[in-house]
Parts: C-alpha cells; sequence; structure tokens
C-alpha cells in the first residue's frame, strides 16, 4: 500500500501547482520554501505534507511529458 494523503493535502497541493506552476520543481526543499509563503497554515507537518505531495506530483508530470 501507498502513502495516505488527507483530501486536504491533496486538494491544496493541486490548486497551488495549477495556480503557480512555475515556482515548482522537483526539490522538496525549494518547494517547501515556496509553500511557507503561499500558504498561512500553522502546522509546519501539513506544510510538509503539501510540500511533498507537490514535489511528487511534479515528478511524475515530468516522467509522464517525457515519455510522451
Amino acid at each position: 500500500m501507498g502513502k495516505v494523503r488527507t483530501a486536504m493535502v491533496k486538494r491544496t497541493a493541486r490548486k497551488l501547482l495549477s495556480m503557480y506552476p512555475t515556482l515548482f520543481n522537483e526539490s522538496f526543499e525549494s518547494n517547501k520554501q515556496v509553500v511557507r509563503k503561499l500558504v498561512d497554515v500553522q502546522s509546519k507537518r501539513v506544510q510538509n505534507r503539501i510540500a511533498g505531495y507537490i514535489t511528487r506530483l511534479v515528478k511524475i508530470n515530468k516522467k509522464r511529458s517525457a515519455a510522451a
């Protein structure tokens, strides 16, 4: 089984990625900084989960575009 993420994390990550596609890349550390600036979330854990999911989505999209 894979990792389970809440709907809020997935929804927020997809929304940020669609609104700011050029700000995110394959680096978790840089994505974490961008998420910290864009989203007002009190919990560091939730910020990290959002940044991690964005990183995963960016890698998946890059892999798909390279295969096509």
